[in-house]
């Protein structure tokens, strides 16, 4: 019971920190989703072929996006399978992309990468950059997330075009419904 009414708690401190989507959503809605999320890691982590800590999991009422870099195909429609499993689940976009393992040389560069792709999507003041989620592999960069209109996924897309070393931008950003 003790552990139950604990993470009640951190679920709800979860929920109600989410300003950035607290607008458009309820408190339940908020709670909903944050366990939906939570559901649809564990099954990724369960789920074989699927390196589930490479996923990044968000949903907005019940639409799953999924992001961030898997090795190959399979791994990509076995996170999408896995996710579309869950109870709640309305909808699963799978905007996960397939590049090769990198060095630990690439590593470094694109943890560079990835913080100067947030700079510049923090300085853009029509971007939400808490709600962008930006991920980088072999200089290729990913902004996953869910945006307010096709102007600001235009605009986060375009200014992270313009940073230095960006090879290429993949967009997994999702427009909220």
């Amino acid at each position: 019971m003790k552990f139950r009414i604990l993470g009640m708690l951190a679920a709800a401190s979860v929920a109600f920190s989410g300003a950035a989507l607290a607008e458009s959503k309820t408190a339940g809605e908020r709670t909903d989703d944050i366990t939906i999320a939570g559901e649809v890691k564990a099954h990724l982590v369960d789920a074989k072929g699927v390196p589930g800590t490479d996923v990044n999991v968000e949903v907005y009422k019940g639409v799953v996006l999924l992001s961030g870099f898997v090795t190959q195909q399979s791994a990509k429609d076995a996170a999408g399978k896995a996710a579309a499993e869950v109870k709640h689940v309305t909808k699963v976009h799978n905007a996960i992309s397939i590049a090769p393992e990198t060095s630990m040389g690439e590593k470094l560069d694109d943890t560079t990468l990835v913080g100067k792709v947030k700079a510049a999507l923090i300085d853009e003041k029509n971007v939400d950059s808490n709600s962008i989620n930006v991920e980088a592999r072999g200089g290729v960069v990913q902004l996953g997330g869910f945006v307010s209109n096709s102007n600001e996924k235009s605009l986060a897309i375009k200014t992270a075009q313009g940073v230095k070393g960006a090879k290429r931008v993949d967009d997994a950003l999702y427009i909220k419904p």
